[in-house]
């Protein structure tokens, strides 16, 4: 049914644009395939009025002129629905290329590639593959690239955008068994490679940062409003930074198999060989360095603080539970 209302508001919207006059009811109804098949012509003037009542609101101008002999007719003049010129500075050109590369594995991929295509036919300066946006600068050997695979990115993505409450299951790394979440999401950032939503804990009445990977199941749309006040975005960026754990309130030392956990090693402030394969590491310790700990398993082991400690032991417990 949704695939055959766009088909019919597509057809709608060039027949108005494609007339050099206005045409009337009777016309439309005769050059349209939906309008023809309807039962009856009040089933049809229901139909035609909702339907130029969407596309009114979706932006298109259409304008009723009555005739001679009193007949009412509609069209819309190319010249009053065509867009201004469109000037890209080199930041916003690049900032276009990355976001359509969100979407290379999600269902606007095909939408993403098409409006990129346009762009560049209208001469705006978007790179393709990778290229530096820089004007006369040649391809770069590193491309950006921002991996989007969760199935809770599209409907978080379009609830943020919406300004719509969200219900979904959440696995904590702590817990055995995932809990129902009831969030006010406010924005999407990605960070160090992972998805994080961000947005208002209806429950726990606080602010709180999800990371996309722990949804588990499907995630679902409620009615109503947003009870909370959405904050800026900086100071959203930065509650995300924290609960990744890349704000450091001290620091941590932690024993780290030779050869492994590179990662760390590459955050390491000192790094002391012990030997039999094990080297003696001082972290930066922040929110979050308990799970993001727990993901190198036994290759890891924590010497101090205590509490920092006694939390990643908790947390492999709960793993270990299962």
């Amino acid at each position: 049914m949704a695939i055959a209302k766009a088909e019919r508001l597509m057809n709608l919207a060039l027949c108005l644009l494609g007339t050099r006059r206005p045409l009337t009811k009777r016309e439309l109804r005769s050059s349209i395939e939906a309008y023809i098949e309807a039962s009856s012509d009040d089933s049809f003037n229901r139909m035609f009025e909702r339907d130029k009542d969407d596309l009114r609101e979706l932006g298109l101008v259409i304008e009723t002129v009555e005739g001679i002999e009193g007949d009412i007719g509609y069209l819309a003049r190319r010249d009053s629905n065509r867009l201004p010129p469109i000037t890209l500075d080199a930041e916003e050109a690049a900032a276009l290329g990355l976001a359509a590369k969100i979407w290379q594995q999600a269902r606007l991929a095909g939408a993403a590639s098409g409006a990129l295509q346009k762009l560049r036919a209208a001469g705006m300066p978007l790179a393709a593959d990778g290229a530096d946006y820089d004007a006369g600068q040649p391809h770069s050997a590193l491309e950006p690239r921002i991996p989007a695979h969760e199935a809770a990115f599209e409907p978080l993505m379009l609830a943020c955008r919406d300004r719509r409450p969200v219900v979904f299951d959440y696995r904590k790394s702590t817990a055995a068994h995932p809990e129902q979440r009831q969030v006010e999401p406010w924005i999407l950032e990605c960070w160090r490679g992972h998805w994080y939503v961000a947005g208002w804990d209806r429950e726990r009445k606080a602010e709180r940062v999800f990371r996309l990977s722990r949804i588990t199941g499907r995630v679902r749309s409620r009615q109503g409003a947003f009870t909370a006040p959405v904050p800026d975005h900086v100071t959203v960026r930065e509650t995300v930074e924290s609960w990744a754990g890349e704000t450091a309130t001290g620091t941590a030392r932690i024993k780290l198999r030779a050869e492994h956990g590179y990662p760390l090693r590459a955050r390491a402030l000192t790094v002391r060989e012990l030997g039999d394969g094990w080297d003696e590491l001082e972290i930066p310790n922040g929110h979050g360095l308990d799970a993001w700990l727990v993901e190198f398993g036994p290759d890891v082991v924590v010497l101090d603080p205590a509490e920092l400690r006694a939390d990643v032991i908790d947390r492999l417990r709960a793993v270990a539970k299962g």
